[in-house]
């Protein structure tokens, strides 16, 4: 941690992490700084965990970012056979063509060009802004459809789902870094910056740590110190796994 404009994010980033990302073939990081660099070679992944967007389009949201969604459309799946229904998994995904509503595509709105003012967004007169079909939404686990769950937070849904081990372990690293407020289906582009980079940690706690370098910019951004706080502990938590971790920060208590 040191003044504005004296290199850490460069250091960090450009030279750092762009050297390792490079060397394990991912070109799309960018050219590195130049510099020698020694003492890498247990190294095996990089990871960068910045505040740029995570998507520009409705489509991505909390809970497939952290693939949490994978697990419930499962779990609907069977409800759905239970109840005599012929619909799969793949079926409780609005983006996908057979269990989103047609009228909007999924989207929950219709937009509207308008020629010399902002586009507007008219809610789906067929779905109601529910994004799915009648077929999709009659299908509940415990008394919530698929719709209902996308509009609970991290939090809820954990409590919902509390006895599918697989789904709670999906969810707890957004809980551990403190976005238990978040909602399942909000879009990652309506995302701060700092809850963005959070959900890019959360995901980086649920895969493999060990061996892997971390580069984090700016963790407490935006961040009330209690906030804060959980990101620190996400960052313990890395290390113990056999990370190696590097952040840049103005905030000296961090």
């Amino acid at each position: 941690t040191v003044p504005s404009g004296s290199g850490k994010s460069t250091l960090a980033e450009t030279v750092l992490y762009r050297h390792f990302a490079r060397k394990f073939g991912d070109l799309d990081a960018g050219p590195a700084g130049e510099a020698t660099i020694s003492g890498g070679e247990h190294i095996t992944s990089a990871v960068l965990v910045d505040q740029s967007p995570l998507g520009r389009t409705a489509r991505g949201n909390t809970a497939t970012y952290t693939k949490a969604w994978d697990r419930i459309r499962q779990i609907f799946a069977k409800q759905a056979t239970t109840q005599g229904s012929r619909l799969e998994a793949k079926h409780f995904s609005f983006n996908v063509a057979g269990g989103r509503c047609e009228t909007c595509s999924g989207e929950g709105f219709e937009t509207v060009e308008m020629q010399f003012l902002a586009d507007v967004q008219l809610l789906c007169p067929v779905c109601q802004g529910k994004r799915f079909r009648e077929e999709v939404l009659a299908i509940h686990y415990r008394d919530k459809t698929v719709a209902d769950v996308l509009a609970m937070t991290v939090d809820e849904a954990s409590t919902l789902f509390a006895e599918d081990p697989a789904t709670v372990k999906a969810l707890q690293p957004a809980r551990a870094v403190g976005l238990g407020y978040v909602q399942l289906g909000q879009p990652l582009s309506t995302l701060s910056g700092g809850e963005a980079q959070r959900l890019k940690l959360a995901r980086a706690l649920s895969e493999k740590a060990k061996n892997t370098l971390f580069v984090i910019d700016e963790p407490s951004a935006g961040l009330h110190s209690s906030d804060a706080e959980h990101v620190i502990t996400a960052l313990h938590d890395l290390v113990k796994e056999g990370a190696s971790v590097v952040v840049v920060e103005h905030d000296l208590d961090v």
